[in-house]
């Protein structure tokens, strides 16, 4: 209704419980009942206002006639209740405070909201049908970057509060509740850092409680400034004024920051003594770059090594100074525009790329046209796809320049900051010394990274998101279990090494750690590992690890278990329980394991790894594999794939006829030593790896006789297979695996010997290897559908689950969905976890779990 006053008309709308709600002019904000009135401040002006909208100002007097011309006085009288949510799931850095502040207010509710060891407790007070929207709204209505996993309500006595507070946080109490990956900035922050009539005019770390740092910078939990890394910079009046605003994009943005009390850029130069600052820093740095020479920036989760990617000079020295070897670089565009010059985005996988969580995104090449028409052929030698990614931070924005910065490199290698194998580096001490090799300046800022995070990696695959690597903008976000587990921790496998913790409904895989070769990594996969039982407040009863003799992962867990068992579970198990798990599927169901890598430790004691599985949680079976072909001197044959071409050739009949380039790529005195070898079976393991079955074929068709890092050979062969396109997978050329008539014995042993001959057939036929690398796609598609078939023959089951690194190739996944749809299956692959070790952790939990 609408209340002539004197001189102005004030509008009124009835509020609940009887409450109005005033702010003075100052910005005071107050909640006054009705029935109250006389309990506020006699002097000043208020503002009455409306859902949190000003409506009018007013004095006491005005307002008490106002009021005195509405039937609100009963309603003041109404039933008050008293509620008290608890809210558990990713609830802490991602604004949910603020979000519950404003929704209160909104239906105007009394109270309060504090973070708290679990999670998120509100307890609100007021009208029962206010309470009822809110309980609604904490659920359907959360901010963008929080995951509700749970709330809890519970009754409590109502105690009269007027006013509803945003209270400190409580530490009391297991913490069970993790904060939100680090967010890329948001485009409202990238506009105020754009605009010269802001105050945060091109400042490097600008954030919001939408977007910036979250789990590097914590050091604790609950989440609040005095728990993270931004701790030692306290805000200034002004940013403090935006922290307590309820109406600002910055309330309880715990990184809040600006020109005047946030993190100051420095930029060291090898070549001189004297560090220049702020917006000198970032000049100097982008000169450098432009000029050819190397720089580490300090980003969220640890150092960079940048160089311009279109300049080759630049990228070969980067690549010699890191030893780097062939292994491809990940590259950084300034922009979608940029992007597009240099690769094919579909809709889903520009979703992917410019997404808040900003991983590097695998994407297949455009030809280079004219001197720029792509980046240096040093950056992914022989590889089809580019692994591109936009800036994600408020310095990377400005390390490529905006307004009138002068032009710099539009595309930068972005590529971990260590030497190859060793985990990234994050501290600023550690990055003078150990990167004074490799860089000739350091763009560093004076806020500590906490927590180590390498950039996330992914692709887009048959209708999905396909994890390559999970790291920054994932983790650690919690993971649901489909039925209750123990305190365990799983500490994965040895390469791509992840490690988790599981209790109760939900799961915390850690971030990508690396390849536990290095004593560097065992060490941070301690730290790390500490670090998740601290965020979690999990305090695992059991250890879980692979059960190679020779990992290091195990040996870890042997050495850390302080009289805690130990358990091993089979490694392809582990693959496709965890792709069970993600699913949701329940304790009792069982699947077609379809369980293709490099190798893995069997139960016979040979080298799995093109495997069929009858597989639940608690078990297995091995309904079929690949046939054994001898793997000669372990890691010696994994990096010449000559020696796999060698080995299959022997099994197939086939001699070692010069005219066939895996022969000639073999020296002659090798040659007899793998003869003796093969022969005796001296220095030799039996493996049934689907993934050395790629590297064999590789080398026969001419691709790849050697590689300096894993899957470097397979990886070639999938970009043939794309290049030959869709007529070289017809079902007619596909080649044929040896599978026998009768498939009713226990193991059905699939003969790689045809294919074998068929490949050395087409190779002296002089068919192009990448009509050769497609057939052979096709026929390892084929292989997985007849799996399939005669395990649904033999148990009636109909679902799928295809996991292992093999499962990382794209040309193979979407041929093999593909192909099981059609045949009716339910495919179930790797969504949430990387089908490669890295998602290992979260099988053997469960797997150890339901034992």
């Amino acid at each position: 209704m609408c209340l002539g006053i004197p001189g102005r008309v004030v509008e009124i709308v009835d509020g609940y419980a009887g409450q109005l709600a005033l702010v003075d002019v100052e910005g005071a904000r107050r909640r006054v009942n009705i029935g109250m009135l006389d309990q506020a401040p006699a002097d000043g002006d208020w503002v009455l206002l409306h859902m949190g909208f000003a409506v009018e100002v007013i004095d006491r007097a005005k307002a008490r006639e106002a009021l005195a011309g509405l039937e609100m006085m009963g309603q003041a009288r109404t039933q008050r209740i008293r509620r008290g949510f608890e809210v558990r799931g990713v609830v802490q850095g991602v604004g949910f405070r603020p979000f519950v502040y404003v929704t209160a207010s909104e239906l105007m509710l009394a109270g309060r909201v504090t973070n708290t060891g679990a999670g998120v407790v509100a307890e609100v007070e007021g009208a029962p049908e206010a309470v009822e929207e809110f309980g609604r709204r904490l659920e359907a209505d959360a901010p963008p970057l929080a995951i509700v996993e749970d709330v809890r309500a519970f009754d409590q006595p109502p105690t009269g509060v007027t006013e509803f507070t945003i209270e400190a946080s409580t530490g009391g109490g297991r913490a069970r509740t993790l904060v939100s990956p680090d967010i890329a900035t948001c485009q409202a922050c990238l506009d105020e850092m754009r605009d010269p009539a802001d105050r945060r005019h091109r400042h490097p770390f600008i954030t919001c409680t939408h977007c910036g740092p979250r789990f590097t910078i914590v050091t604790g939990t609950p989440y609040d400034r005095a728990a993270t890394t931004m701790a030692g910079f306290p805000m200034c009046e002004d940013c403090r004024a935006e922290y307590e605003d309820p109406a600002d994009r910055r309330f309880h943005a715990q990184p809040i920051a600006c020109h005047a009390c946030g993190p100051r850029l420095e930029l060291v130069r090898a070549d001189t003594a004297v560090p220049v600052t702020g917006e000198d820093a970032l000049r100097g740095a982008r000169e450098l770059l432009a000029a050819g020479r190397i720089v580490a920036v300090k980003g969220l989760g640890g150092y960079h090594l940048a160089c311009d990617a279109r300049n080759d000079d630049a990228v070969r020295e980067l690549r010699r100074r890191k030893r780097r070897g062939d292994k491809p670089f990940a590259v950084m565009v300034s922009g979608l525009a940029t992007a597009g010059e240099l690769v094919r985005l579909t809709d889903d996988e520009e979703a992917l790329l410019t997404g808040a969580r900003r991983p590097i995104v695998l994407l297949p090449r455009r030809p280079a046209t004219g001197t720029s028409g792509g980046v240096s052929p040093s950056v992914a030698p022989g590889n089809p796809d580019l692994g591109v990614m936009l800036p994600y931070t408020p310095v990377h924005v400005l390390l490529f320049g905006t307004g009138d910065d002068p032009p710099g490199p539009d595309a930068l290698v972005m590529t971990s900051a260590n030497l190859s194998g060793e985990p990234i580096v994050t501290g600023d001490a550690e990055a003078l010394a150990e990167l004074a090799p490799l860089v000739d300046a350091w763009l560093r800022h004076d806020r500590e990274i906490h927590v180590p995070c390498d950039d996330s990696v992914s692709r887009f695959v048959a209708g999905a998101e396909l994890p390559v690597r999970r790291s920054r903008g994932y983790a650690p976000l919690p993971l649901a279990l489909p039925f209750d587990v123990p305190p365990t921790l799983a500490v994965g496998a040895d390469l791509k090494n992840t490690c988790a913790l599981g209790e109760g409904r939900y799961a915390w895989v850690s971030q990508h750690i690396g390849d536990m070769d290095a004593p560097a990594t065992v060490e941070a996969l301690t730290r790390t590992e500490e670090r998740l039982e601290r965020l979690t407040g999990v305090t695992p009863g059991q250890l879980v690890t692979d059960p190679h003799p020779g990992y290091r992962s195990g040996t870890w867990a042997r050495e850390h278990a302080r009289g805690r068992p130990v358990r091993t579970v089979q490694h392809h198990h582990a693959h496709i329980a965890s792709v069970m798990g993600e699913h949701g599927l329940g304790p009792d169901e069982s699947v077609i394991g379809i369980a293709f890598d490099g190798t893995g430790q069997g139960t016979d004691g040979a080298a799995w790894g093109g495997e069929a599985l009858i597989a639940g949680y608690k078990s297995f079976s091995r309904a079929g594999h690949l046939g054994y072909v001898p793997l000669a001197g372990g890691d010696a044959s994994v990096l010449r794939p000559y020696r796999m071409a060698l080995a299959h050739l022997r099994a197939a009949g086939i001699g070692w006829d010069e005219e066939l380039p895996a022969v000639r790529a073999c020296p002659p005195r090798e040659r007899d030593v793998l003869a003796h070898q093969f022969g005796t079976g001296f220095g030799c393991v039996p493996t049934s790896g689907m993934g050395r079955l790629f590297d064999a074929v590789a080398s026969l068709s001419g691709v790849r006789h050697t590689v300096d890092h894993e899957a470097q050979a397979a990886v070639e062969l999938e970009g043939l297979a794309r290049a030959a396109g869709a007529e070289a997978f017809a079902p007619r050329d596909r080649y044929a695996f040896g599978l026998p008539s009768a498939t009713s014995q226990e193991q059905v042993v699939a003969d790689p010997g045809p294919v074998v001959r068929a490949v050395v057939r087409d190779v002296r036929a002089g068919v192009a290897p990448e009509v050769i690398a497609a057939r052979f796609h096709a026929s390892v598609a084929g292989l997985v559908a007849r799996f399939a078939e005669i395990c649904r023959e033999r148990t009636g089951l109909g679902v799928v689950a295809l996991g292992g690194g093999v499962f990382q190739n794209a040309v193979l996944l979407d041929a093999s969905h593909r192909l099981l749809t059609e045949r009716g299956f339910t495919v179930l692959r790797p969504r949430l976890l990387p089908p490669n070790d890295g998602g290992i952790a979260f099988g053997q939990l469960l797997v150890a779990a339901s034992g």
